[in-house]
């Protein structure tokens, strides 16, 4: 049997949770190892799933380009170390945290750019991404397993090495929100074809992308196999549609102009950051 599905980038990132939170590693880490969690909304579809915690958002891409938060609870976690089951913010230390993981231990973050060799970066809008971009950086060398969950919607025409070169966040003159670098990532990736895998044995496959109308970025997919598997995967989206953006409330309220962060961005039109009206 084959079925049609369509979902948007938040309905997405809400099945790549659903599978992502069903894996046996990932269930004995928690029980009995660490898992750390970098904050996005991905991920925080997928802590919101296993924990009940909703992690702070801090850059995104939104309408008007690349920005920051400008409300956020501090005590809401942007990096979340679950130890043994017990859940801590590490905002604050965030590199101790890292170097603690070791092999049976998970790290799970998110991704601004997917290409079409599995390759995954992530932008930086600050000195190496800030305190978490350093984190991120170290764990390559701690033998601790890394995922990558990011949806279709990240998919870029181009390589991850080209994407890196183009980018850059002092090279850059103007930008419609902050300027940004990108760090490329390293692990296994979880798109919305792997999760449709994991939680069924169904073949996913994408047909189409893009939409109107609230499906801007929507992808299609195509999903075969036996009759009783590939309905019970086309209820379950059912029952995602209309998800919304997944994160804490308050984080979602975004930067709108000159503000004290303003300092650490380079090039954006709103902050009056960008170089070209430094010379005017």
């Amino acid at each position: 049997m084959v079925a049609q599905v369509t979902l948007t980038p938040n309905e997405g990132k809400r099945l790549i949770a659903e599978a992502v939170a069903t894996l046996p590693e990932l269930q004995q880490a928690l029980k009995n190892g660490k898992v750390l969690f970098k904050g996005g909304t991905t991920v925080s579809a997928l802590t919101e799933k296993l924990l009940g915690i909703p992690m702070r958002i801090s850059g995104r891409i939104s309408a008007r380009g690349a920005l920051t938060s400008v409300e956020a609870d501090p005590g809401t976690p942007h990096t979340l170390l679950v130890d043994r089951g017990v859940p801590k913010n590490v905002d604050q230390e965030i590199l101790s945290a890292v170097r603690s993981l070791g092999p049976g231990d998970i790290a799970i973050v998110g991704a601004n750019a997917l290409d079409r060799y599995g390759h995954t970066a992530m932008m930086a809008g600050t000195v190496g991404g800030g305190p978490p971009g350093e984190g991120w950086t170290s764990l390559m060398t701690e033998g601790a397993t890394v995922w990558i969950l990011a949806g279709w919607d990240k998919l870029i025409p181009t390589t991850i090495e080209e994407a890196v070169a183009a980018s850059g966040r002092k090279k850059t003159s103007i930008a419609l929100g902050m300027s940004v670098g990108l760090m490329p990532l390293f692990g296994k990736v979880y798109t919305e074809t792997e999760a449709f895998g994991i939680l069924g044995k169904v073949k996913a496959t994408v047909i189409g992308k893009g939409g109107i109308l609230g499906g801007e970025g929507a992808t299609v997919y195509a999903l075969e196999g036996e009759e009783e598997e590939v309905l019970r995967l086309f209820h379950l989206v059912e029952q995602l549609k209309g998800t919304g953006v997944s994160g804490a409330r308050d984080s979602l309220k975004e930067c709108t102009g000159p503000n004290p962060r303003c300092a650490t961005h380079e090039a954006c039109v709103y902050g009056k950051r960008n170089t070209l009206r430094r010379r005017t």
